[in-house]
């Protein structure tokens, strides 16, 4: 069964959202012939070091807070204590899982999840369902659009930021995503994913777990106006841009 959340605008509708649609699917589907064959050496090399299974499956919260299971190439070994304790993500990632994760190539089975609808090229990154419970009311706004591959905090950040910084630019692409924006974070992404910087947050195989608010909803608030704003981004200032998370 579906999960939804309560949904305080839903601006992907109308010819640039069909637009986008369209856009999204076909790259999708091309992207996927044209990496078919790296994709089954990156299977291959993960099947005869780590063992099956090759994808990791995990249930991600998409648009209307609707689930879907997100597919990645595993990176992490299976391993757990005497008491059957899984070890940390630190000690469980490979030396291809952290080549992977550098290059972003593990998340390339993802075009399968925009040919199906379950996410967009771009758009703010799935997190897990236990998250939903936890938002503020404008963190959850970030849940108005499709998930993406790559996203503004991609470009300016990725997990170099904490959890406050990503969700203020998460809801500033919801407020002004159009098709040259995204454009504009697809090119810059190829960019990003050559300098593969901030793939770990400091002390952590990715990112920590979000607890809940990580500040009052009126830090934000300046944000539910930015649709008919022209300010510029909220960018922060001084951190390298990074790869597809």
């Amino acid at each position: 069964m579906k999960e939804t959340i309560p949904i305080v605008s839903n601006p992907q509708i109308g010819f640039r959202a069909l637009c986008k649609a369209t856009f999204d699917r076909m790259f999708a589907a091309v992207a996927l012939l044209v990496m078919l064959l790296p994709m089954a050496l990156v299977a291959a090399c993960i099947r005869l070091m780590m063992g099956p299974p090759v994808f990791f499956r995990d249930l991600r919260a998409g648009r209307q807070g609707r689930t879907f299971t997100l597919w990645k190439f595993r990176t992490m070994r299976n391993a757990s204590d005497p008491h059957g304790r899984q070890f940390a993500d630190q000690e469980r990632l490979t030396w291809i899982g952290r080549l992977l994760r550098s290059t972003s190539f593990d998340e390339l089975p993802q075009f399968w999840n925009v040919l199906r609808g379950d996410m967009s090229l771009v758009g703010p990154r799935p997190l897990l369902p236990q998250y939903l419970p936890l938002y503020s009311e404008v963190q959850r706004r970030r849940h108005d659009v499709l998930p993406g591959i790559t996203g503004w905090v991609q470009v300016n950040g990725r997990n170099a930021l904490d959890w406050e910084k990503k969700f203020e630019l998460d809801v500033w692409y919801v407020d002004h995503w159009g098709l040259l924006l995204d454009l504009k974070i697809v090119l810059l992404t190829v960019k990003c994913v050559l300098l593969r910087s901030g793939i770990s947050h400091e002390g952590e195989a990715t990112m920590p777990f979000f607890t809940g608010q990580t500040n009052s909803p009126q830090s934000y608030a300046g944000l539910d106006k930015a649709a008919s704003s022209t300010s510029a981004p909220p960018l922060r200032r001084g951190l390298p841009p990074e790869s597809i998370p």
